[in-house]
């Protein structure tokens, strides 16, 4: 395969608004195109936003800034069989892009009041290729997202090479990494709202792991980037000139060499070019589920069918 230019999107979410995020992200896909790109990153939770004010409303005591807030992130969530990403399946399809995208995903089918945080893999003809959710939400994440199953820990074909993601602190579940390493993963995505110099550590050990392309996808905010609109905005982020989170996107190559980013405190986009062959010259030395595993020691079962808490015959 020839090198690929990938485009790791780092602009903040026009927050609680689905449809004006989606034109940020359908304006982001032609400018990288334009750029030569051929595989398009956004960050966790992308549409409509990452619920950052989780991490400053007190447990017990801010019920209603919180129920407020969690209302206008149900109504602006994505359906994935309602069409809701319809303007990104088009876009892939119109640019013949891959598109990884990460969204609050509301599932109608069986209760419709839960959110899962969950990527989408989007391929050049419009289709989406897998639908990850994320296996444990951490810590007050878990009062807005439910848990993720197997079916989606899934890596996938596309023109760029074989694609997977993890998102955010997912990165820490050894056998989670282990599973996508077992099915041959060339360029691991990391969605996150974690940043700083131990995270990008995390994910060059990753790179050395896995000898696989390691991308970053951060979620860049200022306090400014909330809209008037938004909840309680002087109470939760009363100064617009603080960079809520640094975003810290960055792109590592197999051995875990920083080769574009961090994007620290920034809002553009990353570009890096990636070479597929330099995967399989990383695992002749190193390659964990191949020369140098010990099945016959360890053996990791992954249940990777859909788990549904009713069947109707």
């Amino acid at each position: 395969m020839k090198p690929s230019k990938i485009a790791v999107v780092q602009r903040p979410s026009t927050y609680l608004h689905r449809d004006r995020t989606m034109e940020t992200a359908t304006a982001a896909i032609a400018e990288a195109v334009s750029s030569g790109a051929s595989l398009v990153i956004f960050p966790e939770t992308f549409l409509p936003g990452y619920p950052a004010w989780i991490w400053r409303l007190r447990p017990g005591t801010d019920g209603a800034i919180s129920s407020r807030l969690h209302s206008l992130l149900l109504q602006n969530s994505v359906r994935l069989k309602s069409g809701d990403l319809s303007a990104l399946t088009d876009a892939a399809r119109k640019h013949a892009v891959t598109l990884i995208c990460g969204v609050d995903e509301r599932d109608d089918e069986i209760g419709g009041g839960t959110l899962y945080n969950t990527v989408v893999v989007i391929g050049p003809q419009g289709m989406i290729l897998n639908r990850h959710r994320k296996l444990m939400p951490t810590n007050p994440e878990r009062m807005v997202w439910g848990l993720g199953d197997g079916s989606g820990l899934k890596v996938v074909d596309t023109p760029a090479g074989r694609v997977g993601t993890l998102i955010c602190w997912e990165n820490y579940m050894p056998l989670a990494r282990y599973a996508l390493y077992a099915q041959g993963i060339e360029i691991y995505v990391a969605p996150t709202y974690d940043n700083g110099d131990g995270w990008i550590g995390t994910l060059q050990h990753i790179a050395r792991e896995g000898c696989c392309w390691v991308i970053g996808s951060g979620c860049a905010l200022r306090a400014s980037d909330f809209a008037d609109d938004f909840p309680d905005r002087s109470v939760l982020y009363p100064d617009p000139t603080e960079w809520v989170n640094p975003g810290d996107s960055v792109v590592i190559a197999p051995g875990g060499k920083i080769v574009a980013g961090p994007l620290r405190r920034e809002v553009g986009i990353l570009y890096s070019e990636i070479d597929i062959e330099r995967v399989g010259i990383a695992r002749r030395s190193l390659d964990i589920v191949g020369h140098y595993a010990r099945p016959d020691i360890f053996h990791l079962r992954v249940d990777a069918s859909e788990r549904r808490p009713a069947e109707f015959a």
